[in-house]
């Protein structure tokens, strides 16, 4: 088994239900306060541990109440939290709106996060070796994300960068990257397109694109729709799995996750997607973000059921 690096962020998330989006001024009567710990680095490191990975995660927490109920929710989850250091700024948070079908509304508060220096990125890759993966956000500062990929990728590391929260990137932090799994919001702003992809062919298009900026691989995720892969051996759509959604925090990252524990574990890409295919959907069907992750025999137990019936 390969090892898994995820660099990336560690948040406390306060989530609220809410029955529909308030406007500008408007109090709007909500659900009874959660916590979760979340952020997306510390999302797909459980993810990937929970199913089946080897799995260390770099980032930093603060120095108050957060810092320990997250470090020990990565504990729990298997996952080494030896490379994670505290900062002086306070953990950082994300305030999550989840809406009655399930979408939600995050906005995030970086706190110890923007501490990740390219110093500590830099750091935190040595030691892995060729066939080992990186899996990294942008919920740190980029110029530590690339830093990290950029030496990892020069070492033979398996760079997988998962580029949320949406924004602009070069062409030369591109060029390090091994897999790019961007969703439909994504994949639109890093081509500069006004209209996300919905369907297989826009997202093959969106796909073939962004290969040319460097990746050898897009992977284009599309919600409920699944995905839509382009290698450069092949090009194929990964259809989603039909669930009963309540809450999509986090679905994105144990997509992410469940790619790489499968990858590390040998797993050829098309059986790679459709496992992280499955545990996405299985996650968007409970509340919370890493509370939502299911573990490797739910997984298992859930792709036999559907290759029983098909």
């Amino acid at each position: 088994m390969k090892r898994i690096l995820v660099l990336g962020s560690l948040n406390m998330d306060l989530v609220t239900r809410v029955p529909r989006t308030p406007v500008v001024g408007e109090t709007l009567p909500g659900g009874d306060l959660q916590m979760f710990v979340g952020g997306k680095g510390a999302n797909q490191a459980c993810a990937a541990s929970l199913l089946g990975g080897r799995v260390a995660m770099a980032g930093q927490v603060g120095n108050d109440v957060f810092a320990q109920r997250i470090t020990n929710q990565l504990h729990s989850a298997g996952v080494d939290t030896a490379s994670i250091e505290q900062s002086h700024s306070p953990s950082g948070t994300a305030l999550i709106l989840v809406l009655p079908h399930g979408d939600n509304l995050i906005v995030i508060s970086p706190g110890a996060n923007a501490d990740v220096s390219r110093g500590f990125a830099l750091k935190a890759v040595q030691g892995l070796e060729p066939g080992d993966l990186l899996l990294c956000q942008l919920e740190i500062p980029i110029a530590s994300v690339y830093a990290a990929l950029a030496a990892a990728k020069q070492e033979g590391v398996i760079t997988i960068l998962d580029p949320a929260p949406a924004c602009e990137l070069s062409d030369q932090l591109l060029a390090c990257v091994n897999i790019l799994t961007p969703n439909q919001t994504e994949a639109a702003l890093l081509l500069g397109d006004a209209t996300p992809p919905e369907e297989y062919p826009q997202a093959e298009s969106a796909a073939r694109k962004l290969q040319q900026r460097g990746p050898r691989t897009v992977i284009v995720k599309l919600g409920a729709r699944g995905c839509f892969v382009v290698d450069t051996d092949a090009a194929f759509a990964q259809h989603g799995f039909p669930v009963n959604a309540t809450d999509t925090t986090a679905a994105g990252d144990t997509f992410n996750g469940a790619l790489a524990a499968a990858l590390a574990n040998g797993e050829a890409l098309p059986q790679a997607v459709l496992f992280a295919n499955a545990a996405a959907a299985l996650s968007v069907t409970k509340p919370g973000a890493i509370a939502s992750i299911p573990n490797l025999k739910e997984v298992q137990e859930f792709l036999a059921s559907h290759a029983a019936a098909s």
